[in-house]
């Protein structure tokens, strides 16, 4: 089948080649909005990053344009309006799994990064700066980690928590018995967030997970309490978070995704620089790391999401669904 790709990072080039090497490929570093659509015009199948944007309009230029299945190389999909897609007539696949350590290592990897301020260390050293002043963290070793969504990401980030030797605070629609034999024990939000002294974000994003750390969240956190989300940006209000930084509070913040990522992240901004000045002002911030949501962006992870569209395409070509496809063929 003839496929048009967007989004493909250079990395993943080599491995999208070789998992589709059957069908005819067409790879673009573009993102697939209203402008880029009309690119697709020809292409039975449409595959689009999480960082497209797949609404009503986009999704009836493609289905103008002849495509007929759109294979999302990510498990979220908020970007993608199913309803229309049904109604399009368009089949929709995500990849509904892939490696949970990927995610929950980089989590640790932010958490551990800004408690012991391993960015402005190497910053100074390369300045030939060797002092120690200001670069003071803490041990891991004794903390409580509360873990929000205990999912297959929140428990692989738990257990490396219970390697630290830390204690465990959980909290989820129902408890994961593998998490309580961590010894985690599950309590309210605000109970979590008042006793953690770091917080790391594991749940999907939903109309009810919306904001889930809010002003009011942020509030009830230690004014040394370390935050890192990994999972999707819109679950940290970011304006809040700057207000709770500028007085002051939170020891450390990790930041893999942002709210308003979608026309920022996975470009070169280094010359013009960036409009948006929440994410701007959270950069500027001395105990704040910013990544471009790359938690997923291993050999591993990433093998494993462009194996799965593989396989999304070939069933879709014989008239198969199966545990990834969100709206069957004549929707």
């Amino acid at each position: 089948m003839e496929i048009l790709a967007y989004g493909v990072q250079s990395d993943e080039r080599p491995l999208l080649d070789a998992a589709l090497e059957r069908h005819q490929l067409r790879m673009l570093d573009v993102f697939l909005t209203a402008d880029t659509a009309p690119l697709a015009a020809g292409f039975p199948v449409v595959s689009s990053s999480v960082n497209d944007a797949l609404d009503a309009e986009v999704l009836s230029l493609l289905a103008a344009g002849g495509t007929q299945l759109v294979a999302q190389r990510s498990t979220g999909f908020n970007n993608i309006d199913l309803n229309a897609a049904a109604k399009l007539g368009l089949t929709v696949a995500r990849v509904s799994y892939y490696s949970p350590f990927s995610v929950a290592e980089h989590a640790w990897t932010l958490a551990l990064a800004v408690n012991r301020r391993l960015i402005r260390s190497v910053n100074r050293s390369r300045e030939f700066d060797f002092r120690l002043d200001g670069l003071m963290g803490r041990d891991i070793h004794g903390m409580t980690v509360g873990v929000l969504g205990t999912g297959k990401i929140g428990e692989c980030f738990a257990r490396i928590a219970a390697g630290f030797g830390t204690t465990l605070l959980g909290w989820d629609v129902a408890p994961n018995p593998e998490c309580e034999a961590l010894g985690m024990q599950y309590v309210g939000k605000e109970e979590l967030l008042s006793r953690s002294d770091l917080v790391s974000l594991h749940v999907p994003l939903l109309d009810s997970t919306h904001h889930v750390v809010d002003r009011e969240a942020l509030a009830l956190m230690k004014d040394d309490a370390i935050l890192v989300n990994s999972s999707r940006g819109g679950l940290v209000d970011a304006t809040a978070l700057v207000e709770t930084l500028r007085a002051g509070r939170l020891a450390g913040v990790g930041l893999d995704v942002y709210e308003e990522e979608a026309d920022v992240f996975f470009t070169d901004r280094s010359a013009q620089g960036i409009a948006d000045d929440t994410l701007a002002r959270l950069i500027s911030f001395p105990q704040v790391l910013v990544t471009s949501h790359q938690a997923y962006f291993t050999r591993t992870a990433v093998g494993q999401i462009i194996d799965a569209t593989a396989r999304n395409v070939d069933d879709f070509a014989q008239g198969r669904t199966n545990e990834n496809t969100l709206v069957p063929q004549g929707g």
